[in-house]
């Protein structure tokens, strides 16, 4: 798959929020009530569900897989955003760890298994998702919502593995 960058337009990102924090399951509920506390701020309120989703697997993923829980969680409103998602605008998503280990995504998950439907969730509820290594080491997952890119369902990985 071609390689797209990460939508990482600092200079045109409205609004940031950026905490360093640990991945642990009993701490979930507090960081969705944080994330959507500010998404709220921010006029985001219609994305706080979806919000709510992606971070919750996203920081799972993390916990599972990452050899560490401790992260990075990153909120961005995009471009063309003034007061809630507008044309062109929407809000980007991301989460940093210490493993250089990509997410593989699955088609279609095993519905019976206990684990392997976060990736997946996530496809069908952003408009687009990605995952690139950091150069400090580990990778960023990300995922942007309410950016009317592709139609809903339909989002795949738009940023793959660099490098080796």
């Amino acid at each position: 798959m071609k390689h797209v960058p990460s939508p990482e337009v600092t200079s045109e990102v409205r609004e940031t929020y950026r905490t360093q924090l640990l991945a642990a399951p009993q701490r979930f509920a507090l960081i969705r009530r944080a994330v959507g506390a500010q998404l709220r701020l921010w006029g985001y309120g219609d994305l706080v569900a979806d919000a709510a989703l992606c971070v919750t697997e996203l920081l799972s993923n993390v916990h599972r897989h990452a050899g560490s829980d401790e992260c990075e969680l990153t909120l961005e409103a995009l471009p063309g955003s003034s007061g809630g998602h507008g044309a062109g605008g929407g809000l980007r998503i991301a989460v940093a760890d210490r493993s250089p280990v990509m997410p593989r995504p699955e088609a279609e998950p095993d519905w019976c298994a206990e684990r392997g439907r976060g990736m997946y969730l996530i496809s069908r509820t952003a408009d687009a998702w990605g995952a690139s290594l950091r150069p400090a080491g580990g990778k960023v997952v990300w995922a942007v919502l309410g950016a009317a890119r592709r139609p809903r369902g339909t989002a795949g990985p738009v940023a793959e593995r660099v490098g080796p």
